[in-house]
C-alpha cells in the first residue's frame, strides 16, 4: 500500500451508513458489540499477549497494554453505558421565526469522520468506536504498532458486528501503523473532520504542530496534590498514596506533591509510611529530602528543576516543600500540563481560592486525582481527557462527539 487514500475515500462513503441511523438501532449494535467482545474474551487475552510480551518490562505504557479478563469486561461494561446514554445527535438547540417568516432552527449533527492516532492502549479502540457509533461518527484509528495484534482483532469484532447489522464496516477502520501514513492523514482534509492524539505529550506536540485539520488535544496528565496547612494529614497521605499507585501508567495519577512547610514534616512522617510499602520512588527538593532522609525513606532521589515538569507513568513522583498556598499556585501554574490538580485542606476559603485560580481542566478538594475518569463522571467510555479549553474540555466523551448545524425553511422568501 502506497497510500491511504482509498481508505480514507470509504470512510467518507461510510458517513451515510452511520448518520441516519436512530438511536435504538445503535444502541441494537453497541448491545451486540458487547456480547461479541465478551464472547472472545480468551481470544482477545491470547491475542493481547503476543504484543504484551514483546514489550520491555521497563516501559511505562506496557500496563496500558494489557488486556485481562478484569478488563475486559470493565471495557464491556462501558459500551453498555454507553448504549444507554442519550443520543447526542438530532437535539433541537434553538428555534424562531424570522420577521420574513423563515423557521430557523440549530441542531446538533455528527462531527463526521475522526481520526484518532493513539498509542499502546487497545482499550481506546472499543472505547472510541463505541463513541463514534453511537454519534453517528466515522473514526479512522491510528493506533502504535506495539499493540498491532489486539488492535487488528478487535477491529475486525467490531466490523463483524457492524456487518450483521448490514451497516458499512468501514465506519470503523485500523490504519497501517507505518508513520509515514500519519503524515498522510494528517494533511487529509478532503477526507477527514477532526484529528484527536492520545498518548505522550511528543505524540501530541507532533500532531498539533503537523495536522492541517483541527485537532482537539487530549493530554498528558502531570498532576499535582497541594497539602494546605490545615490538611487532615492522615487522610491527605491516603489520598496521595492512591493518586499515585492504583494506577500509575495513566494519564489522571499524581505526578507532583506540594506541601505548605508548616505542616511538612508531620505530612512526610505519614507519607513515608504509605509510600514506602508500595516503593514509590520520590524526588524530593532539599527540605524534602532532608526529611526523608532522617526517616530513612528507602527510595529518595534529591530533584532536579526539571524533574518538576514530568509525566512519569510509573511508580515515582516528586516533593516540593512551599511557603503558602500562593507559591503552591505558581509552581502548579509552572509545571503543570492543566489536566488535573487537587488540594487537601479544611479551609474552605482556601479551597475555593485554589479550585479558582487553578487553570485545569479538573480540580478537586480532598480527593484522589483518580477520579477524573469519563466512566466516573457519568460519560461513559471517553475518548481522553482534554485539556485544551475550545469545543471540549475534561473528560472527551459522547456528548462533545457533535457539532451543530442549521436548518431554515422557507416558503418563497428573497432578500432584498
Amino acid at each position: 500500500m502506497n497510500n491511504i487514500e482509498n481508505l480514507l475515500k470509504s470512510a467518507v462513503k461510510a458517513t451515510s451508513s452511520i448518520k441516519h441511523l436512530d438511536a435504538e438501532k445503535k444502541s441494537d449494535i453497541l448491545h451486540d458489540l458487547a456480547n461479541e467482545v465478551l464472547k472472545e474474551t480468551s481470544t482477545i487475552i491470547r491475542t493481547n499477549k503476543k504484543d504484551f510480551d514483546k514489550m520491555d518490562d521497563f516501559d511505562p505504557k506496557k500496563d496500558r497494554l494489557l488486556l485481562n479478563k478484569e478488563r475486559i469486561e470493565d471495557i464491556v461494561s462501558s459500551i453498555i453505558e454507553v448504549s444507554k446514554l442519550a443520543d447526542p445527535t438530532d437535539k433541537l438547540l434553538s428555534e424562531v421565526v424570522s420577521e420574513k417568516g423563515l423557521l430557523i432552527q440549530k441542531k446538533t449533527v455528527p462531527l463526521g469522520v475522526i481520526g484518532v492516532i493513539y498509542e499502546s492502549r487497545p482499550n481506546v479502540t472499543l472505547d472510541v468506536a463505541a463513541l463514534c457509533i453511537r454519534s453517528g461518527n466515522v473514526c479512522l484509528l491510528r493506533g502504535g504498532s506495539d499493540a498491532i495484534n489486539t488492535n487488528t482483532l478487535l477491529v475486525k469484532i467490531i466490523r463483524k458486528v457492524l456487518t450483521d447489522h448490514e451497516i458499512d464496516p468501514n465506519i470503523i477502520q485500523l490504519l497501517p501503523v507505518n508513520r509515514d501514513y500519519v503524515d498522510e492523514l494528517l494533511s487529509a482534509q478532503q477526507y477527514v473532520d477532526i484529528i484527536i492524539p492520545r498518548g505522550s505529550q511528543i505524540l501530541i506536540d507532533y500532531v498539533r504542530r503537523n495536522s492541517k485539520i483541527p485537532v482537539i488535544e487530549t493530554g498528558a496528565g502531570v498532576c499535582h496534590t497541594f497539602i494546605e496547612n490545615t490538611a487532615d494529614l492522615e487522610m491527605a497521605a491516603k489520598i496521595v498514596t492512591n493518586a499515585k499507585i492504583t494506577k500509575p501508567s495513566a494519564c489522571n495519577s499524581l505526578d507532583g506533591i506540594i506541601v505548605e512547610e508548616g505542616i511538612a514534616d508531620t505530612f512526610l512522617s505519614f507519607l513515608a509510611k504509605e509510600m514506602a510499602s508500595h516503593k514509590v520512588e520520590i524526588l524530593a527538593d532539599s527540605h524534602a529530602y532532608k526529611t526523608l532522609v532522617g526517616l530513612k525513606y528507602p527510595y529518595l532521589q534529591r530533584a532536579n528543576h526539571e524533574d518538576f515538569g514530568i509525566e512519569f507513568l510509573s511508580l515515582r513522583c516528586t516533593i516540593k516543600v512551599v511557603k503558602d498556598i500562593n507559591h503552591a499556585l505558581y509552581h502548579i501554574s509552572e509545571f503543570s500540563s492543566k489536566h488535573s490538580e487537587a488540594i487537601i485542606s479544611n479551609d474552605l476559603e482556601k479551597i475555593d481560592h485554589f479550585m479558582n485560580e487553578v487553570d485545569a481542566a479538573v480540580v478537586f478538594s480532598n480527593a484522589s486525582t483518580r477520579f477524573t475518569d469519563g466512566q466516573v463522571f457519568g460519560l461513559g467510555a471517553e475518548i481522553g481527557i482534554s485539556t485544551q479549553k475550545l469545543h471540549a474540555r475534561g473528560p472527551f466523551a459522547l456528548e462533545k462527539l457533535v457539532t451543530e448545524k442549521w436548518f431554515v425553511r422557507g416558503n418563497g422568501q428573497v432578500r432584498i
